[in-house]
């Protein structure tokens, strides 16, 4: 129980972070989004044994973070989900991917090692660039800025709502669960004889209460299209903003900056 209640707070925590007035907060949502699918287009498009060119692509969520005045911890509890799945993918690369791309006396690196990094700092780089821009633009201005992009009302809505209502479906859970241990005060979880009726009362819960929700929508004025309120206009610094990470993003993707200031002291001290 107590583990559902903190996943509700965790949910709403994005939309309290999204609530800020900060230099990053106050960007249009277009230009915010677009600089993120910029971004996570240039992180996936590193060659996979591409690793040292990846790290100055690391600024741009750490730059967001500190100006949007984000705490970092409750990101990077975020982030490590993620990384089991990261790990999972690039398992089996060390195994099967045996060439030698680096030696130094007694230490071997092989393809599959790199390979292996890559995935996991793309992987960490591509996460933590999403979950900056939700919490920097809350989902209701990220669907506007869906649809100034003619994504398809039907999917933003699918979206929005799927996300809106996440919650209310973990809320009936909780109910359902509180309903269980109360007449079975001795279980310390569901037994499972119980699981077929419980997840089948959840079911006819769950269409009960989306048919209340929508029906409350209806009679709210809802005609199809979710109003996310006004729009506001692009300004000159909403420009310079997707601009500028946008020739940064350009500029590490086709230049190994690591290698070319590695280039530069080494340069300097001989």
């Amino acid at each position: 129980m107590a583990g559902i209640i903190q996943s509700l707070y965790e949910i709403r925590f994005l939309d309290e972070l999204a609530e800020k007035r900060t230099v990053i907060h106050n960007i249009h949502p277009l230009a915010k989004l677009l600089t993120t699918l910029i971004y996570i287009v240039a992180v996936v498009s590193f060659e996979k044994y591409e690793v040292s060119g990846l790290l100055p692509l690391i600024f741009y969520p750490v730059i967001i973070i500190g100006l949007a005045e984000i705490p970092l911890l409750p990101i990077l509890k975020r982030l490590l989900l993620v990384v089991p799945f990261a790990l999972g993918i690039g398992a089996l690369n060390p195994v099967f991917d045996h060439r030698i791309v680096f030696t130094a006396g007694w230490f071997t690196l092989t393809g599959g090692w790199v390979s292996f990094f890559s995935i996991v700092i793309k992987s960490i780089l591509t996460v933590l660039a999403a979950l900056t821009v939700i919490a920097t633009t809350g989902m209701n201005r990220i669907s506007f800025a869906l649809r100034l992009l003619f994504v398809p009302r039907v999917l933003v809505l699918q979206l929005l709502l799927t996300y809106r209502y996440i919650s209310v479906l973990m809320e009936e859970v909780a109910r359902v669960l509180r309903a269980y241990h109360m007449r079975a005060p001795l279980h310390k979880g569901v037994r499972y004889n119980a699981w077929g009726s419980l997840a089948g009362n959840l079911l006819i819960r769950t269409f009960e209460r989306a048919q209340n929700v929508y029906q409350a929508m209806v009679l709210r004025g809802f005609t199809g299209e979710y109003k996310t309120g006004g729009a506001p206009q692009i300004t000159i610094t909403d420009l310079l903003y997707l601009t500028v990470w946008t020739l940064f993003f350009a500029a590490a993707r086709l230049f190994d900056i690591p290698a070319l200031i590695g280039s530069l002291v080494t340069g300097v001290v001989k």
